[in-house]
């Protein structure tokens, strides 16, 4: 009788520490970002600012406020468009008692050593090579674009370079923000913004790896692995709906190239399917008309010359070694990761969201694959003695040097400290004297007391809720004609129909391009709440608006 082989799931010494290592990293990236002082207040890096103001209203929202059926919480009202789940979970953890850096830096965490551990193990299995996954990891966390050479022109190469670069505070190159070619998308600084992304993107890949494995032994791929994948995949709209749709383009691909699996993938997809309608249908349609079809991606003008030079200077050497490493695989390997080349075309053809560099959602799971063949044929060229890895090592300047110099303007960034309660006097009113499903018509565009207290405002920063889907412009002009209102009858028309529940209102005013009227607020409505330090003044709109429902009332 022929003997059982078993299989071994063990890790060597080295893949420990390297993991150990990930981890550590991993950590240390994120609490770098965040974390909460002995004073109770938050402190977020200065390059966080932007986003995690979206990020902490939604986070509060579930911790100190009520948001069911989930409401974005910078717009309150309809249903809500964005993937909420890791940041409900991590509002979970906040109300069960956990700090707040503590709740989100260990998913952060975890997620993104979950993404590193997915690319390693990938590649890994992939090209049966140990190597080739902890390379791949390397290229990922130092990305290979040319942004190195906008640093050059600032800091000309010297004997101090190398202290400039570890004491830089400016990325390379952040296009388009900065109006230069190569993107800011390529940093790291996009995991410890958005951080549901890793987490996302380690289960895409974990999802890959199942399928190769199922694909060389086709009697692993059970029926009951079949309907928990299935079920696993149809949460992910609300987890993260780019990383659905990409699974979704996966799963189709697989269908067709490997056709032993393609009963079990085609019900896979089924379940997912089935389980996504109802999120996409309380999600709704955009309220934004989007252009789908826009060839080019972020270029002003697309030509072939200007796509190959837009692509070349962000991708870097890897441009040119991927492509090679792709041709020296097997079939069976460049199979497998056929999925990475669709999303860097799709990602090129079509805008599925307002804000087109959203994409780039695709183009980083794309430079994932690209770097495991770039990891391939260095692999191959380091096992060249002598020559190949001199060789070897001069390729992985070019291709780590950006990513090394823009991990350091994270590292060095500065934090800004936001009042938390109870520090924040107007918070700490606001969250011990309303009631947990409390709307706002908000003073502030960003960091509003109120959301920090867990209640939703009316219309946080346009951008992010414009970029979710939702029409920000009218609602942006009810918000003028509630601040500046024709008189009291209009006004209390306009918060009943809107949901406004309280108003605040803040001299010198902080909401751009919106006046305010302040003599009409003070004459007409009781102030619950101000704060003579920050002119900040709470009102409760109700006692006069319903005194005006009951004299109209009885006049009719």
């Amino acid at each position: 009788m022929r003997a059982i082989k078993k299989v071994s799931y063990r890790f060597s010494l080295w893949e420990i520490v390297f993991f150990t290592i990930l981890f550590i990293f991993s950590s240390y990236l994120m609490w770098k970002t965040f974390r909460v002082n002995s004073s109770g207040n938050m402190q977020i890096a200065t390059r966080l600012w932007s986003d995690f103001a979206a990020t902490l209203p939604l986070i509060r929202s579930f911790s100190f406020g009520s948001n069911f059926p989930p409401e974005y919480p910078i717009f309150a009202g309809p249903p809500i468009r964005y993937h909420f789940i890791f940041f409900m979970l991590v509002g979970f953890l906040e109300k069960a008692g956990i700090r707040i850096d503590w709740a989100l830096n260990s998913l952060s965490v975890l997620g993104f050593f979950l993404l590193c551990l997915a690319i390693y193990l990938l590649g890994k299995k992939v090209f049966k090579s140990k190597s080739v996954g902890a390379v791949s990891v390397f290229l990922f966390l130092f990305n290979g674009s040319f942004g190195f050479l906008e640093f050059f022109k600032k800091h000309p190469l010297s004997i101090n370079t190398p202290l400039e670069i570890l004491n830089s505070k400016e990325f390379s190159s952040f296009g388009p923000y900065d109006g230069k070619i190569v993107s800011a998308f390529w940093s790291l600084n996009i995991f410890t913004n958005q951080r549901h992304l890793a987490l996302g993107y380690a289960a895409f890949l974990f999802l890959i790896l199942s399928i190769y494995v199922f694909s060389k032994n086709p009697e692993k791929f059970t029926w009951t692995k079949t309907l928990l994948i299935g079920i696993f995949l149809g949460l992910f709209p609300f987890v993260h709906l780019s990383i659905f749709v990409m699974s979704g383009v996966s799963l189709i691909i697989f269908l067709v190239i490997y056709p032993k699996l393609r009963i079990k993938i085609f019900i896979m997809g089924c379940i997912a399917l089935i389980l996504a309608l109802p999120q996409f249908l309380y999600m709704g349609k955009s309220q934004i008309q989007i252009e789908i079809f826009r060839p080019g991606y972020l270029l002003d003008k697309l030509t072939p010359f200007n796509f190959l030079k837009y692509w070349f200077l962000n991708i870097g050497v890897a441009s040119i070694l991927a492509p090679i490493g792709f041709i020296l695989t097997k079939r069976y390997q460049r199979k497998t990761l056929i999925p990475f080349l669709v999303f860097f075309i799709v990602g090129n053809l079509f805008q599925f969201a307002p804000d087109m560099p959203t994409n780039h959602k695709f183009f980083n799971l794309f430079l994932i694959g690209a770097n495991m063949f770039t990891a391939y044929f260095l692999v191959k060229l380091w096992k060249t003695k002598y020559i190949g890895q001199i060789a070897t090592f001069l390729l992985l300047i070019p291709l780590t040097l950006t990513g090394i110099i823009d991990l350091f303007p994270i590292l060095n960034d500065r934090f800004i400290t936001l009042e938390d309660i109870p520090n924040n006097k107007a918070a700490n009113f606001i969250e011990k004297s309303t009631p947990k499903d409390t709307v706002f018509l908000n003073a502030l565009f960003l960091y509003d007391p109120a959301n920090i207290a867990g209640r939703k405002i009316y219309l946080g920063w346009p951008y992010f809720s414009w970029g979710a889907g939702y029409d920000t412009t009218k609602r942006d002009q009810i918000m003028k004609n509630m601040l500046s209102p024709e008189d009291v009858n209009v006004f209390c028309t306009l918060i009943t129909t809107e949901g406004i529940d309280f108003i605040e209102i803040q001299q010198p005013n902080n909401l751009i391009d919106t006046p305010v009227d302040y003599l009409f607020f003070d004459a007409n409505f009781t102030k619950i709440y101000f704060d003579p330090k920050t002119n900040f003044s709470i009102y409760d709109p109700f006692p006069t608006c319903s005194k005006l429902t009951s004299v109209l009332k009885r006049s009719l």
